[in-house]
């Protein structure tokens, strides 16, 4: 929400931007720049490009709100001047419009769009024959980075896969389009070398994409020498769609596993229907009631799930129940059928959880 203290002109441009900005900004501070410190005509802009993000400062006059506003660019983006040399061209400032909601967004924008540009111009030869090689992929973004300590370098930011992957697993709530991409970062040099080093890989996903298939567990194809991108992404991407098609089959691996379970522990209180990554069941030993919570890895079965048991009856010092240490020292083999892992889970519980008893009754008397 974008705060009162904003003069209605400024406010209307900065409400425009947050609302119907293709891209995901955020403000992370604002501040008065005027001698009416009342006024808020400064602000920082926190904008994603290239899966990083970089701070642009938004300077206003609340006192003159019809000039055309400055902009501050971050450290990564000391050297970047966009309007340089163009002083008689048209652009987002120069036909700038105080009056007019879009006006920033305009700005903005096509301050995203010089940053491509500006990669276009870098004095390197690889460089430019790693862009020409990647034009026809939708979807790139480009940013050149230096400042005062560090090296100019360019990163790209690359969408991989022609796949809906909202589409991979029934019943996803997914809201918005789940994406893969590669982050390639380039060191710029002036010179061609016959044997060029490889470029900085980096596997990223959409944040939501990781309780289905974790990009971190993914290992990247070798990079060759005198390898370039049009020959090494057909490689990755063929890799990503085995591990994603790996990933679909392995959720009904889990998904029978949870089935395997209740036979043992009866019908579960809570599950998760779609990614089938946890489950809890109630569960009582005598007069004891408990919890038992059980996270399902994505790796699963080769990797063994984790259990927690959760206390009905006793709690802390603070009114939350007391739960376990974390559980996975008991028997396991990835090669069992789900039957044979549910059952040899259900014999660990029977003796664990009189331990896990004597433990809350123990931490009761503590906090006497």
């Amino acid at each position: 929400m974008v705060s009162d203290r904003i003069p209605p002109l400024i406010s209307t441009q900065l409400t425009h931007l947050l609302a119907h900005c293709p891209i995901s900004i955020k403000v992370e501070q604002m501040w008065s720049g005027c001698m009416n410190s009342s006024l808020l005509d400064h602000f920082t802009l926190v904008i994603p490009f290239c899966l990083e993000y970089v701070r642009w400062d938004i300077i206003y006059n609340a006192i003159y709100p019809l000039a055309k506003p400055d902009v501050i660019f971050g450290p990564e983006d000391e050297h970047f001047r966009p309007y340089r040399g163009t002083i008689d061209s048209k652009n987002a400032l120069t036909d700038w419009n105080s009056k007019d909601p879009t006006r920033l967004l305009t700005l903005v924008l096509e301050l995203r769009d010089y940053q491509k540009k500006r990669v276009a111009e870098v004095d390197d030869e690889r460089l430019k024959f790693e862009i020409s090689t990647m034009l026809s992929r939708e979807g790139i973004e480009m940013l050149m980075s230096s400042g005062l300590d560090k090296p100019e370098e360019v990163k790209f930011a690359v969408p991989l896969l022609d796949m809906d992957l909202n589409k991979m697993v029934l019943g996803s709530t997914w809201r918005h389009q789940q994406k893969i991409y590669l982050q390639v970062i380039y060191p710029v040099g002036r010179k061609y070398s016959t044997t060029p080093s490889a470029p900085r890989l980096k596997l990223v996903s959409s944040p939501e994409l990781k309780s289905w298939f974790s990009v971190e567990e993914s290992r990247l194809p070798a990079w060759l020498d005198g390898m370039c991108m049009a020959e090494y992404l057909p490689t990755l991407e063929e890799m990503l769609e085995n591990q994603i098609r790996e990933a679909v089959a392995l959720v009904e691996v889990r998904r029978k596993f949870i089935t395997a379970l209740a036979p043992h522990f009866g019908r579960p209180i809570e599950a998760d229907p779609v990614f089938c990554r946890k489950v809890s069941f109630l569960a009582s030993s005598g007069t004891f009631a408990f919890l038992v919570h059980i996270s399902i890895p994505l790796q699963f079965p080769k990797q063994q799930p984790v259990l927690v048991l959760q206390s009905s009856q006793h709690f802390n010092s603070h009114n939350v129940p007391i739960k376990s240490p974390i559980m996975n020292d008991y028997p396991w083999s990835p090669r069992w059928e789900t039957s044979v892992m549910a059952e040899r889970i259900f014999d660990f519980l029977v003796e664990e959880c009189l331990n896990f008893k004597r433990y809350c009754n123990e931490t009761m008397l503590q906090q006497r």
